[in-house]
């Protein structure tokens, strides 16, 4: 039941070419008996009540298909665009899912235990985020390196990686291409005995992006606790 996955490159560019209207708002979803409410951070509106094809086939690329799919967020300055018609910048996105396999029971201590066993195994060791473009800068193109982990609870972990993304078009015909790098955190917790995971993702331009991608998770775990408690 693997749910961390790398994000494709190419999906910012897609996103560039598509366009919508929406406003976000809390509301709920039934998980079993459990109606859970979810809602985005500020400053994003969540995208999956438009029904469309191409958004909902860019969020299937983020995630397993063993797990459904709450939130597809975009940020406001984002959807201001898409209004607009303009091109995205798309440079932080976020997803929110629950395991389809759990979702109509209450996840116990060992399955949840099981469950982040399952997702995170594999990420290799953790990397110096001082020295993580000089390390990326040195790995095949898609590669997810894993940061630090960033929580390990009981019931709450949370991880911070980061890939290399093909370099953007030399500005100039003697100009050297732009490298990309993006950045995640993936984070899995339980509201009401419901598993959720959490990924955040943003283009990197400073260490202050991975302060950001720290932080907002976190408010987000905190707030979707809080709605739900």
């Amino acid at each position: 039941m693997a749910v961390v996955r790398i994000f494709p490159a190419l999906l910012v560019p897609v996103l560039a070419a598509l366009s919508l209207n929406c406003g976000a708002a809390p509301f709920a979803v039934r998980l079993g008996i459990e109606r859970i409410l979810v809602d985005t951070p500020p400053g994003f509106t969540d995208t999956t009540e438009l029904a469309s094809p191409r958004l909902q086939d860019l969020a299937d690329t983020l995630t397993s298909p063993s797990n459904r799919i709450l939130i597809f967020a975009l940020s406001d300055s984002d959807v201001r665009r898409f209004t607009q018609g303009d091109q995205l910048d798309a440079r932080r996105y976020m997803i929110a899912v629950t395991p389809k396999a759990l979702e109509r029971e209450r996840v116990t201590p060992a399955q949840f235990a099981a469950l982040v066993s399952d997702s995170l195994h594999d990420l290799g060791k953790p990397v110096d985020a001082k020295e993580i473009i000089k390390f990326l800068d040195k790995q095949p193109v898609g590669k997810l390196v894993l940061i630090s982990e960033t929580k390990r609870e009981a019931t709450a972990v949370s991880v911070l990686q980061a890939t290399r993304l093909p370099p953007l078009p030399a500005a100039t015909l003697f100009a050297d291409k732009k490298p990309q790098y993006l950045f995640s955190t993936t984070a899995l917790f339980l509201v009401r005995g419901k598993a959720l995971q959490l990924s955040v993702y943003a283009l990197y331009d400073s260490l202050a992006d991975i302060d950001w991608l720290q932080t907002i998770t976190q408010r987000w775990i905190d707030e979707l606790q809080r709605l739900n408690r």
